[in-house]
């Protein structure tokens, strides 16, 4: 019985878990203390990373110079709530969607993603090619029905959530919006000029690859993101009714992204991560201009 005791406890000790969140399995240690770290917990260090504790007992009194300030594996400033911001993106578009409920279709179709149709059988020709470039990002903040809301809305929490510790807010919101404007830029190419599209699966996606990304950056099994992501493609392919435009565009944009958040050499982090977002916001601008131009 003790053998069988003590096998178990040999089991349950070779999968580590982070030392302030039990819940959580990882494969990272704190270079100084060895304690397993989470990616919420990881603060980037010279060499590998260190907890929070360790961070904070090296620093001594008073403020830490800028470099040496606690920053999260790509960079970023640690914050009290590490949520903050995906909390607002879902309080966002529960607010929004709310306001399709009580406005109704008017509301809905003045900030759907279309590229070039009427909305009446004598309305006037409305869209993106007529110059209302906003429906571009509008239509991440608006949602189909119950179902769709709500499965968005649990997979930004559960994907954004972690995804916005590990990197810091102001590289999260960047990603996040970069992604969800490759998915609209993709769908106004791509798809028919007056098939209405909407929704933020794009910038979700975008989560997506960047959760893969950072997870075979920290040698994290591959499976569960993997097996994930071929569900929702499957999903995104084997109904129609789907934009998957949006989906395929937010998620080459988050693989772009993310390698770069998770990448960048540290002398010339800032620089790499938003400058790659900004090259995928120049092709988002190319790909409008050039849809435009074939529409009108």
């Amino acid at each position: 019985m003790d053998q069988e005791a003590a096998g178990r406890a040999q089991d349950a000790r070779s999968v580590p878990v982070c030392y302030r969140h039990p819940d959580r399995e990882t494969g990272i240690r704190c270079t100084r203390c060895e304690r397993p770290i989470c990616p919420e917990c990881m603060v980037s260090a010279s060499v590998g990373f260190q907890c929070p504790e360790c961070v904070r007992t090296g620093a001594g009194t008073g403020r830490p110079p800028a470099a040496s300030r606690p920053r999260t594996v790509a960079g970023g400033t640690l914050t009290a709530d590490p949520r903050l911001v995906t909390k607002i993106l879902i309080g966002i578009n529960l607010l929004v969607y709310l306001l399709q409920l009580a406005l109704g279709d008017d509301f809905t179709n003045r900030f759907v993603l279309v590229g070039h149709a009427p909305f009446s059988a004598y309305g006037p020709l409305e869209g993106v090619a007529d110059g209302q470039y906003y429906r571009l990002v509008t239509a991440m903040f608006l949602h189909g029905g119950y179902v769709h809301i709500l499965f968005n809305m649990l997979s930004l929490w559960w994907i954004g959530g972690p995804l916005e510790a590990a990197l810091g807010r102001a590289r999260y919101l960047a990603l996040y919006f970069t992604s969800g404007l490759a998915g609209s830029a993709l769908t106004y190419m791509i798809a028919a000029p007056n098939q209405p599209s909407l929704g933020a699966s794009g910038a979700i996606f975008g989560l997506f690859g960047a959760t893969a990304v950072l997870m075979r950056r920290l040698n994290y099994d591959m499976r569960p993101i993997i097996a994930l992501l071929v569900i929702n493609l499957i999903f995104t392919f084997g109904f129609s009714g789907i934009a998957w435009q949006a989906h395929i565009g937010g998620l080459v944009a988050g693989v772009a992204c993310g390698y770069a958040m998770v990448h960048a050499p540290r002398r010339r982090r800032a620089l790499v991560q938003y400058g790659t977002c900004a090259l995928v916001l120049a092709v988002v601008v190319l790909l409008t201009l050039v849809r435009t131009a074939q529409l009108t």
